[in-house]
């Protein structure tokens, strides 16, 4: 393994050489449609809750939700009655999850505008500032989501259960790496640097958790920032930490760019011949002569 200024080199270098393609391959794109703030933290949440399975699935199904949604998804939400939203979501299906959970969720994001503002004013409710991440943050942020009274949408006060709504707010209490609210995170309280928008302000950067999916789960035991096998909190944070030693401020800076060696790069760990172009190949084990 090379030291630290090297490894940190290497990857500012692929910071550096991140892309519009790779962010059109990423669900993060349906967020740089629109302009206005109010309206980003309402797509991010929306995108971000459906950002697990194949991606050409998940781009599909987030355009055919947008295009129903409309130009204003901010005005979309504070009109939104759950009967008009079975109407016009009907026979929406995504892996798991329905329009019925579809719905709950966007019922679910009134409630926090009527009642904070904001989805960003909901979720530092449970926020601390001295806090060193996110662990408080998100155990109490989707314990009182999942509380919420949804009897509008589901004709009682919790969801049914055959529903998976209860999915799109998993918890670190429960060991889970919360991959898809991390990544929401990210993309709302990173610096906007032409992917991430860093629109809100009430979470600093350096209070971010990795988002652990498939390809930061293997290409991060490769570079050995974590020794775990489970992506799991304890995972994600194991990382976080690692990531922290190169960039105390900004410890998650790195996520998009080496996520996307897989996403959109191919990199799966077999196969050597992606390697050959590779940026990463002399840190990884994979890759090494």
């Amino acid at each position: 393994m090379r030291n630290r200024l090297d490894l940190k080199n290497i990857l500012e270098s692929l910071y550096a050489a991140r892309s519009q393609e790779h962010l059109a391959n990423d669900p993060l794109s349906f967020c740089h449609r629109y302009q206005d703030p109010r309206d980003l933290e309402i797509v991010g949440l929306i995108a971000s809750s459906f950002a697990y399975g194949n991606v050409k699935i998940i781009k599909k199904n987030l355009a055919w939700i947008f295009d129903r949604i409309g130009d204003s998804p901010r005005l979309f939400v504070e009109r939104f009655e759950p009967e008009q939203g079975f109407r016009l979501f009907a026979g929406f299906k995504h892996r798991f999850n329905d329009a019925r959970d579809l719905c709950a969720l966007l019922f679910a994001c009134r409630t926090m505008l009527e009642q904070e503002g904001s989805v960003e004013g909901w979720m530092l409710r449970f926020h601390g500032q001295g806090r060193e991440d996110l662990t408080e943050t998100l155990t109490g942020y989707s314990e009182a989501v999942k509380s919420l009274d949804l009897t509008p949408v589901f004709g009682a006060a919790s969801p049914p259960g055959d529903s998976y709504f209860p999915f799109f707010f998993p918890s670190p209490a429960s060991g889970s790496a919360c991959k898809r609210l991390c990544m929401y995170l990210r993309w709302m309280v990173r610096p906007a640097d032409g992917i991430d928008l860093g629109i809100w302000k009430g979470i600093t950067p350096d209070q971010l958790v990795i988002p652990v999916d498939a390809h930061i789960q293997r290409i991060c035991r490769l570079l050995g920032f974590t020794s775990r096998k489970q992506a799991d909190w304890r995972m994600a944070r194991e990382i976080t930490a690692a990531l922290r030693k190169l960039d105390p401020a900004d410890p998650v800076k790195y996520d998009f760019s080496i996520c996307h060696l897989g996403i959109s790069e191919g990199c799966d760990g077999k196969d050597q011949s992606k390697c050959l172009a590779c940026p990463i190949a002399g840190l990884c084990p994979v890759g090494s002569p």
